[in-house]
């Protein structure tokens, strides 16, 4: 069975079916969180700010206009409340070890392999970490989630030239913290 499309599960919720705001939500609160997790880098607080997101979405649902896609429209609720609760906290949250892990259909072939790929997803999501909350959400949306400089744009409010600029300075970063792992990597 195809899945309903968001139009008209916005317009079913605007009609006051809660049943279709739940099946958004469902769709995508993994999105939401983990943009919230990667930001704020504290599960509890990320939890409560992907809930105060979807409660924020659903009270500003009629404020959709649907040039962009609503996951888009929602990604951008999610990342300037992120924004704001760290202007709130006015410092930097301590880290929580992370996990972002997608599946992708692949069997490690040994103990080895799957130890080198844990210590590889590891090392890469802490040199994540060290990034700024929003450098680290840029490269999240990018190569995480897969989304358009002009998603991203629309999201974050940055010039699609800003994005470029700070993705490449990050990507930059992220190479020279994972340098000596790649180096022990081929001892």
């Amino acid at each position: 069975m195809k899945p309903t499309p968001d139009p008209e599960l916005i317009q079913r919720t605007l009609e006051g079916d809660r049943q279709a705001f739940e099946a958004l939500v469902d769709r995508y609160k993994h999105m939401v969180y983990t943009l919230a997790v990667r930001m704020l880098r504290n599960r509890e607080v990320a939890e409560e700010a992907a809930q105060d997101t979807f409660l924020k979405a659903y009270k500003g649902l009629e404020t959709y206009q649907g040039g962009a896609r609503f996951s888009t429209w929602l990604y951008k609720i999610a990342y300037h409340n992120c924004l704001d609760r760290l202007k709130k906290m006015s410092r930097r949250p301590s880290t929580t070890p992370l996990e972002y892990q997608r599946y992708d259909g692949r069997e490690t072939g040994g103990i080895e392999e799957g130890l080198e790929y844990e210590d590889k997803k590891r090392s890469i999501r802490m040199a994540i970490e060290r990034l700024s909350e929003k450098d680290a959400a840029l490269i999240s949306m990018f190569y995480y989630d897969e989304l358009s400089i002009a998603e991203i744009s629309v999201i974050s409010d940055l010039s699609p030239e800003n994005i470029k600029i700070r993705l490449y300075r990050s990507r930059k970063q992220l190479a020279s913290d994972l340098r000596p792992f790649m180096e022990a990597q081929k001892l």
